[in-house]
């Protein structure tokens, strides 16, 4: 059934568990994430990113995305992932998202709080749920060390004031991760986290959850992550299974990399504590 996120991830912040939330990026990957989220009887936050737009226009990922998240037996949040621009989050909203993130986090604090504030407002009206991010997610390309990320890590007192003027309804904080493969492990803040969770009144959000360790995912989970943002390790998966199989021809090849993904996504379900729910 096709929701929006604010039910489920109020459970799992007050239940101490994680969602994962996958990227799509054409009918495939869909179908692969909703088969293990019912085979499992979890409900899903099913991701697409504005930056694949290249791959698959937002209008049919909308339609994709709608029509099998409709017929799911469990629920099904259609999330717009990392949007960057106003205009491109709007157009997802009237499209039939229920859910939208704005990326503002390499904006000012004030620019950041004025931007999200407009998508909040205008979200709101259709009972669509809003993201935002404060501090910035970089990339994993950069960890070699601890020290040579390009992320900014998120501010207590400032996530507390940024939640209060934009009445988003989740945050994504930075806290050590980073987007795409790292050179090195990521060192998580885990006081940081806590004292976050213990600051701000919405559920928080990890960005940059591939490779970055299963017990420190497990234990972002337990400490107060409510959703997880995982893609590049369903790329990793998709063509391990691939390399480890005989295949003969396109479709097999097709069914191999959905069950490689299948299983990198019934893994993280696991490990982010969804016995709890």
């Amino acid at each position: 059934m096709l929701v929006n996120s604010k039910k489920m991830l109020q459970d799992a912040s007050n239940k101490g568990y994680a969602l994962p939330s996958p990227d799509f990026f054409d009918t495939d990957s869909v179908k692969s994430y909703i088969k293990t989220a019912e085979k499992l009887n979890q409900p899903l936050i099913l991701a697409f990113a504005q930056a694949h737009d290249d791959q698959l226009p937002l209008e049919l990922a909308a339609l994709i995305g709608k029509y099998y998240a409709s017929i799911a037996t469990v629920d099904v949040c259609l999330h717009l992932d990392h949007g960057q621009d106003v205009n491109y989050i709007k157009k997802a909203i009237d499209l039939g998202f229920t859910s939208v993130m704005i990326d503002a986090s390499k904006e000012s604090f004030e620019k950041n709080v004025e931007i999200t504030r407009e998508i909040v407002d205008y979200a709101h009206k259709f009972n669509v749920t809003v993201e935002a991010e404060i501090g910035h997610v970089g990339s994993g390309v950069n960890y070699e060390k601890h020290e040579n990320t390009d992320s900014i890590y998120t501010d207590v007192a400032e996530a507390t004031k940024f939640v209060e003027l934009t009445n988003v309804d989740s945050l994504a904080i930075s806290i050590g991760t980073a987007h795409g493969v790292y050179k090195g492990i990521p060192e998580i803040n885990f006081n940081q986290l806590i004292a976050i969770k213990n600051s701000v009144s919405v559920p928080l959000v990890l960005h940059g959850g591939s490779s970055s360790g299963f017990d420190n995912l497990q234990k972002c989970a337990e400490n107060g992550i409510s959703k997880i943002n995982i893609f590049t390790d369903f790329l990793i998966g998709a063509m391990k299974n691939i390399d480890e199989s005989e295949i003969s021809d396109f479709l097999q090849l097709k069914n191999c990399a959905q069950i490689g993904m299948s299983q990198v996504l019934e893994n993280y379900y696991n490990i982010f504590n969804l016995q709890n729910k």
